[in-house]
């Protein structure tokens, strides 16, 4: 059983190399325990206990730190940046005719109405969502100068 548990942490430890995050590196360490179980004599029902109980230690140890540490920053994209925002209103925007158009960010983008009314070039408008590359709008209260 030994030898078993031997390959198995390599294994999980050619695994975790060959990838990006944390996925198996637990499981290479309980199999290291549980090899030291095998070479103490103990039987196999106890190795399968240590190995479960120090996979799961060493997943309760390292994980929090993981996510602590391994914090990636975010990056906003063009959604986290528009949604809720102020817009002017460039061309018509009717959802039947198919037309309209918002300028916000630096950026002209399609738009459709989000209740379904027609909104004026010229009128200022809330962005509440975006499906694919148009954003869907509700008039506001402010006016707007129209940009081009």
């Amino acid at each position: 059983m030994m030898w078993l548990w031997l390959c198995a942490a390599v294994l999980f430890g050619a695994v975790e190399a060959a990838t990006a995050g944390l996925v198996s590196v637990w499981f290479a360490v309980g199999s290291l325990g549980a090899f030291f179980a095998a070479l103490g004599g103990l039987n196999v029902t106890f190795q399968l206990v240590i190995f479960a109980a120090v996979s799961a230690l060493a997943l309760a140890v390292t994980r929090p730190l993981v996510a602590r540490f391994g914090r990636s920053r975010h990056e906003p994209t063009n959604l986290d940046r528009v949604i809720g925002r102020t817009a002017g209103v460039t061309e018509d925007i009717d959802n039947d005719a198919a037309t309209g158009a918002v300028y916000v960010d630096g950026k002209t983008w399609t738009a459709r109405s989000a209740g379904g009314e027609v909104i004026p070039a010229g009128s200022r408008v809330q962005i509440q969502r975006m499906e694919g590359v148009k954003l869907f709008v509700k008039k506001s209260e402010e006016k707007a100068e129209v940009v081009s």
